[in-house]
């Protein structure tokens, strides 16, 4: 039960960086690709019925993470409370910068809005990346399951007091950054015509570029510094697929956006995202925040809730899913195709 408790949170987790992926990375694109007021809108009108509800999936998965893995969850908000705070404030700075750009007709006013949009887009994907770094080189765990950690410290993620930032959280959060770039520039490329769809295109060849270039460096780090990642591959040797979903995602998006299958090149840079989200916890399980210390690991084991408590929830969190299952699929199905100016109120 536990293991599939660990599954479905991590299904979550997923959902929501495919989902708000796209949004984010448009957010983060926009004053490069939208060089008009009429194609920044534009981009908004593009993002403009999801992005909302995208953000839901975050909120389902602390949730989750609340009743399956309560330990986890207490350690995890407690320890990195600044951060969290950090992303709460760029969460809500992003979504008031969507919400109020079009309530005053200045450029000024726009302007300010745009830049708003745009920082808190890219830092919130730096954010989201330098977390998945934290929980993959470990964290100051102490025995009785609790850390803090300052915002940094020497840089040195081999110091057995590391910071939130060093060298290799920082590296993954530009490589986190350089991905949402590529599929939010995809997304736009599929919303959109004309000339900002073109320079979408350019945005996300040039986003495939950067990913490819991080991708290297990520994995060889990753792999020095916790070289314990290696055994689940040994030992089930059929975990391989999930690294080969991300390299396979990754050719897609060239090969797609060169022969222009614009949705195709979506679906690619989704499939690169979720097989290295799927890749790191294979690797990591059981554990579900490992520790600087390995004694002091949090697992599966020791960060669970009861058996009762995880049955009784998967009964609720099933009815939840179908929900949540029948609402995006009409929200998607209601505003596929391309966006036109004269639709939404951005």
């Amino acid at each position: 039960m536990t293991t599939l408790w660990f599954v479905l949170v991590l299904f979550m987790l997923v959902m929501y960086v495919l989902l708000d992926g796209f949004d984010l990375g448009a957010g983060a694109v926009h004053v490069f690709v939208a060089k008009t007021d009429a194609e920044r809108r534009m981009v908004l009108k593009a993002i403009g019925p999801v992005w909302d509800g995208n953000e839901v999936w975050l909120i389902a998965a602390g949730g989750t993470l609340f009743f399956a893995f309560p330990v986890l969850y207490a350690s995890s908000f407690s320890g990195f409370y600044l951060p969290l705070m950090i992303v709460l404030w760029l969460l809500m700075m992003r979504g008031v910068s969507i919400e109020l750009r079009s309530h005053l007709k200045h450029p000024m006013w726009a302007t300010f809005w745009d830049a708003g949009f745009f920082v808190s887009s890219a830092l919130l994907a730096i954010f989201f990346g330098a977390a998945a770094g934290n929980v993959i080189r470990g964290v100051p765990l102490d025995a009785s399951g609790f850390f803090f950690e300052a915002l940094w410290t020497n840089f040195d993620p081999t110091n057995p007091n590391p910071g939130i930032l060093d060298w290799y959280t920082v590296l993954v959060g530009l490589l986190a950054l350089a991905v949402l770039v590529t599929h939010g520039a995809n997304y736009l490329v599929l919303k959109t015509e004309g000339a900002l769809n073109a320079r979408a295109r350019r945005m996300a060849l040039a986003g495939w570029a950067a990913t490819v270039a991080l991708t290297i460096p990520v994995t060889v780090s990753t792999f020095w510094l916790r070289p314990v990642m290696w055994a689940n591959f040994g030992r089930a040797p059929w975990g391989a697929i999930f690294p080969l979903i991300a390299i396979g995602g990754l050719v897609g998006v060239l090969v797609c956006l060169l022969r222009h299958h614009e949705r195709g090149a979506l679906i690619a840079s989704g499939a690169y995202m979720a097989g290295m989200m799927v890749s790191s916890a294979f690797a990591l399980y059981p554990r579900v925040l490992p520790a600087v210390n390995p004694a002091h690991d949090l697992t599966i084991h020791n960060a669970a809730t009861s058996l009762y408590g995880m049955t009784v929830g998967l009964v609720w969190w099933s009815i939840g899913m179908v929900l949540a299952a029948i609402y995006f699929v009409f929200i998607y199905r209601l505003f596929r195709g391309k966006v036109s100016p004269e639709e939404g109120h951005y």
